[in-house]
């Protein structure tokens, strides 16, 4: 129950100021930020300090199709929780700064909001059961740093720097779609269960294709 507070509450403060941008005191929008993301920050830390071992929690089923099966589900154990205490307690020291930093803007609401999203994407990434949720956390904070790196649009060189990364990474993914593609091939999965135990028997040439690939998919583009 607590990782699902690590998850959510910076995801639920990211919706409801993209919801009440315009309506919301710039003060009062950052601390509402920076307060989810400590709350995760706690969350993750009694989690860490009480795991009782590797737990998985189901959040939902995604889809079937043949023999092939996507689930969304958290995998808990004290590399992840590390993890988590890291990312949530570094973002929200930057939370806490940025109120400062960016006392000034006229779109302060909307630079929380996608802040708190990045958080999520972030912990998405760390806490993800299976590789293609490693995707989907891979991919949102990809288009978090989108938003972020070109937040001051009408600048050109920030707008143009924020395109290129955007563009840049479209060739991770690919690398990183090649490897899931195969691993659903193979295994019909794309959870680490399901696909670190059962290596054995696998042609060598597929796993090298599914290691370049994820290779690609890590490789920083920009």
């Amino acid at each position: 129950m607590t990782l699902l507070i690590t998850l959510f509450a910076p995801l639920i403060s990211s919706l409801s100021l993209l919801a009440l941008r315009g309506r919301l005191a710039k003060p009062l929008a950052g601390w509402i930020a920076t307060l989810s993301v400590f709350l995760g920050f706690g969350a993750a830390l009694f989690g860490l300090l009480t795991l009782p071992g590797t737990t998985i929690i189901p959040l939902m089923h995604w889809f079937e199709i043949g023999g092939i099966q996507a689930n969304f589900s958290l995998y808990l154990d004290s590399l992840s929780l590390w993890m988590s205490t890291m990312v949530t307690g570094v973002g929200a020291l930057i939370h806490l700064y940025s109120i400062g930093y960016m006392s000034e803007d006229d779109r302060f609401t909307s630079f929380f909001a996608y802040l708190n999203l990045f958080i999520f994407f972030m912990l998405t990434l760390v806490l993800s059961d299976s590789y293609i949720g490693m995707f989907i956390g891979w991919e949102g904070v990809g288009l978090c740093s989108y938003l972020l790196i070109g937040f001051w649009y009408k600048t050109p060189s920030y707008n143009q720097a924020a395109q290129k990364a955007f563009v840049m990474n479209r060739i991770g993914d690919l690398g990183f779609l090649v490897a899931l593609m195969t691993m659903m091939w193979v295994w019909g999965t794309t959870s680490f269960f399901g696909v670190l135990g059962h290596l054995d028997g696998v042609a060598m040439p597929l796993l090298v294709l599914m290691g370049i690939g994820f290779l690609v998919g890590y490789r920083d583009w920009e």
